[in-house]
């Protein structure tokens, strides 16, 4: 019997890169959405072949024919549906990041552990080939032992950003903090994936340009449970000719892995024999291949690699490298800017 979902939030996410994978996935179905503005979620219903939509997220929660749930709205909301969903018996698929902070998902993780409900996050990288490709070369030895992880993303995405009409990313309520919650969780994320739980954590964040109130540049330095040493920035407001600067390097005894973590461009080895190149296309419904994953658990006959406990992880790392700026992370910090450090 196939997996009927509902979703909770038919935004700009669920157009193409989720949405549609519910309706491919093999032994998948899309059968309600919700939204709360009628003429929008009736017309995303229409445009997609959706035959059921609800303006009330209890009521999608309810219906009958929903079997799991996907949580597709920003993050400030990503608690409270998770938690009416899981109190219905209803498995659940939220998207990333799971929660504004670590605090939230650990009361998400909590419940849906009591109802003995299974819940997924929607890190759709560990299921995309580039880095199943980049885990392979790690764990097969071609690279030796890891001894270095370095990464730097650059965008001068301030330039987009006005004070007058912030977008939710930027808003902390919505978003728990700025574009690293939103851009850099799906680094430290695959770097869970690839090389295992990070551990003694640190990092800086400041607001150096842009017109809001959360950061705009994070520098963190971590290590692998192996003890491989490792440092990340991503600065939100800097310089760049033309793309982003999006560049990931694992170093090891014997060779190194360049890819970056957004782009498509071929995965690159470096070793004493040379250098090998690895071209991946990604999948037009980019969310599909760990959708699939998730289908296959709730069917019994597969597991999927992103759960609620691996992906409180990252919210945990967010939240150390974070906790100077905004003055600690264990309560609800948006309701208190004026003790964030700002500029």
């Amino acid at each position: 019997m196939p997996i009927r979902w509902g979703i909770i939030g038919c935004g700009e996410v669920t157009e193409v890169k989720s949405g549609p994978a519910l309706q491919y996935a093999q032994d998948s179905h899309l059968v309600a959405v919700m939204r709360r503005d009628a003429e929008k979620v009736e017309d995303y219903a229409r445009r997609h072949g959706v035959p059921r939509w609800y303006t009330d997220a209890d009521a999608l929660i309810a219906d009958p024919e929903v079997d799991a749930v996907y949580v597709a709205t920003p993050p400030g909301s990503h608690l409270e549906y998770a938690l009416r969903a899981c109190a219905a018996g209803k498995p659940v698929y939220v998207e990333k990041p799971m929660a504004r902070s670590y605090r939230e998902c650990t009361r998400m993780i909590e419940a849906f552990k009591k109802a003995g409900v299974k819940l997924f996050v929607a890190y759709y990288r560990r299921a995309l080939d580039r880095f199943l490709k980049v885990k392979e070369i790690i764990d097969t030895g071609k690279i030796g032992l890891v001894t270095g992880i370095t990464y730097r993303y650059i965008a001068p995405q301030h330039r987009a950003l006005e004070a007058s009409a912030l977008p939710w990313r930027v808003v902390a309520s919505e978003s728990g903090g700025g574009l690293f919650l939103d851009l850099g969780c799906h680094l430290l994320d695959l770097l869970d994936f690839l090389l295992g739980p990070l551990e003694a954590v640190s990092g800086l964040a400041a607001n150096r340009a842009s017109p809001c109130q959360v950061e705009d540049t994070v520098a963190m330095h971590f290590k692998t449970g192996e003890g491989a040493p490792g440092t990340a920035s991503w600065n939100f407001a800097g310089h760049t000719g033309h793309a982003p600067e999006d560049r990931l390097e694992i170093c090891g005894t014997d060779g190194r892995i360049t890819v970056s973590v957004f782009g498509v461009e071929p995965v690159l080895l470096s070793t004493r024999r040379g250098e090998e190149s690895f071209a991946f296309t990604n999948p037009y419904r980019i969310q599909q291949p760990l959708i699939q994953t998730v289908v296959n658990e709730l069917l019994e006959r597969g597991t999927c690699p992103s759960t609620g406990e691996s992906a409180a992880r990252t919210s945990l790392v967010m939240d150390r490298v974070l906790s100077d700026y905004y003055r600690g992370r264990d309560d609800e910090f948006w309701l208190r800017p004026e003790t964030w450090q700002h500029r």
